[in-house]
């Protein structure tokens, strides 16, 4: 592959990839917000059946005892819980966005949107960017870049956007998009109000640690996201402008959000089981005796059992129809800020890179 690349300025890379995460955020959104309270509603069903089989066995004895006000008292503690495990229910990815949209309205689909925001810009930022500084490092003196060079590339940006933006806006996204009013009727309003008032709950109440809770997930996900997105990408793209020399290397808009859309799709179908333990891992309060490693077993080992294996992947569905749209979204648009930035005075390309 060769050593051809529009644009070796950080500041392009920067800019363009903002204008493209903004995009990317405010046209997927919902189906992230959809994807987590899917991932996240066993436990919800779990919880509301177990405490509807207590009540029901708290009846039962009361009955056996003879004592009236017992009876009475334990016959209405199993009403009240059987409401709850009645009207908590599996839903599948229509179901639950109309359930959303029904009880939160459009704000509902939107929650957890000003984390994503604030974290959008440098995470998009430092993906382009230390993608193009990897596949810098593992070009040939010849100026080649090799497939592997470009996976590994991947992998290096992945690692590095999640250590240093992902884990800590994901764990206040989840925090907002997994408040327990959202998934069963209670009485009181929401723990938090908002971003930055969430992510001052968090670090107040249990410590800094708390916003890298998952962090290993997270980069172990990342890391496999973006070596095989950007990688299929690149492969893609290579050849389909090889195959139409009339567009001068500038692929029409409706190519690059395809070949986004195929790349954005790989990722997910290969780390579902830790984006679902990971999501249950920051949703928690921490326990400070508790080490990550055994947060992970634990989670795990009582998501198989309690809901099966199947609930390792629970929320594919939407997953894959987030992230593989938002791709196809940050690609096209991403591609596009860069020609155009590229043409204002001062931002000319400083040092050749390998093609993306």
């Amino acid at each position: 592959m060769s050593a051809k690349k529009k644009s070796g300025n950080p500041i392009i890379d920067f800019t363009a990839g903002g204008i493209a995460g903004c995009c990317e955020a405010l046209s997927c959104h919902p189906l992230d917000t959809i994807k987590v309270r899917m991932q996240l509603q066993g436990r919800a069903v779990a919880a509301a059946e177990q405490a509807a089989k207590a009540a029901k066995a708290a009846a039962e004895q009361a009955l056996k005892s003879g004592n009236k006000a017992a009876e009475e008292a334990a016959l209405k503690q199993a009403a009240a819980a059987i409401r709850p495990a009645q009207s908590v229910q599996k839903r599948g990815f229509i179901g639950t966005g109309a359930y959303i949209f029904k009880k939160d309205g459009v704000p509902g689909l939107y929650r957890g949107l000003g984390a994503v925001i604030a974290g959008i810009t440098p995470k998009m930022a430092i993906r382009f960017w230390s993608f193009e500084e990897f596949k810098r490092l593992f070009t040939s003196k010849e100026g080649k870049l090799s497939t592997a060079g470009i996976f590994f590339a991947g992998i290096g940006a992945g690692l590095v956007e999640a250590v240093l933006v992902v884990n800590p806006t994901e764990v206040v996204k989840i925090r907002l998009q997994a408040q327990a009013h959202s998934l069963v009727d209670a009485t009181e309003g929401p723990k938090y109000r908002n971003a930055a008032h969430c992510l001052y709950t968090v670090i107040r109440e249990e410590g800094i640690s708390a916003i890298y809770r998952g962090v290993v997930l997270t980069a172990a996900r990342q890391a496999t996201n973006q070596g095989t997105n950007f990688t299929v990408y690149t492969l893609l793209k290579a050849k389909l402008v090889e195959t139409q020399p009339q567009y001068n290397g500038m692929l029409p808009g409706w190519q690059t959000s395809l070949i986004g859309l195929i790349s954005g799709a790989l990722g997910p179908m290969s780390n579902a089981p830790l984006d679902v333990i990971k999501t249950r891992m920051q949703r928690e309060r921490s326990k400070r005796t508790e080490s990550g490693l055994a947060q992970f077993t634990r989670i795990a080992k009582d998501l198989v059992r309690t809901e099966g294996v199947a609930a390792l992947y629970r929320g594919i569905t939407p997953r894959v129809m987030r992230v593989a749209p938002g791709q196809a979204v940050t690609f096209t648009v991403y591609e596009w800020a860069r020609s155009a930035l590229e043409k204002v005075p001062g931002l000319a390309p400083k040092k050749p890179l390998a093609s993306s």
